[in-house]
């Protein structure tokens, strides 16, 4: 089964110096032992670059492009990219207007719709309220994934 990683877990699983780093690596690596797949999709990438490039003082990464572009190859030979789908957008519409949503969580409502258009249900992420207005969402969250192996 593909899980999709909220951008949240990738920034962590990328930052080896953030304390919840090896709770994110051993979630990754449970899901793994137990058959899973641990996939993104090409909002975590845009999501990604935004934090990584932003200076270290406004709480980003403060890469300079060509590191960005490197940690992303090494993200590239991780995990999976599974493609946006033709149907994302008509998808992603039909959400943020059946939700009601506005402002920041229509990005989230994008993953969801990516999740649905590639027949993912399960999604690991350390926001998981921010996914509960949406049925059909499995929500993990990386430390009990990490404790218990849980699914």
């Amino acid at each position: 089964m593909n899980v999709l990683l909220d951008t949240n877990v990738l920034l962590r699983y990328a930052d080896d110096s953030h304390p919840a780093y090896p709770t994110v690596v051993s979630a990754v690596e449970r899901l793994r032992t137990a058959g899973h797949t641990p996939v993104l999709v090409p909002q975590n990438y845009y999501e990604f670059w935004v934090v990584a490039t932003r200076p270290a003082a406004s709480s980003g990464f403060g890469l300079t492009v060509p590191a960005c572009v490197q940690l992303l190859a090494s993200i590239d030979s991780t995990f999976p990219v599974l493609a946006d789908a033709p149907a994302l957008l008509s998808t992603w519409r039909g959400l943020v207007a059946l939700h009601d949503c506005k402002g920041k969580i229509a990005h989230d409502a994008r993953l969801v719709a990516a999740m649905r258009t590639h027949g993912i249900t399960h999604l690991l992420t350390f926001n998981g309220k921010d996914f509960a207005r949406f049925p059909g969402i499995v929500v993990l969250d990386p430390a009990r994934v990490a404790a218990t192996g849980a699914v």
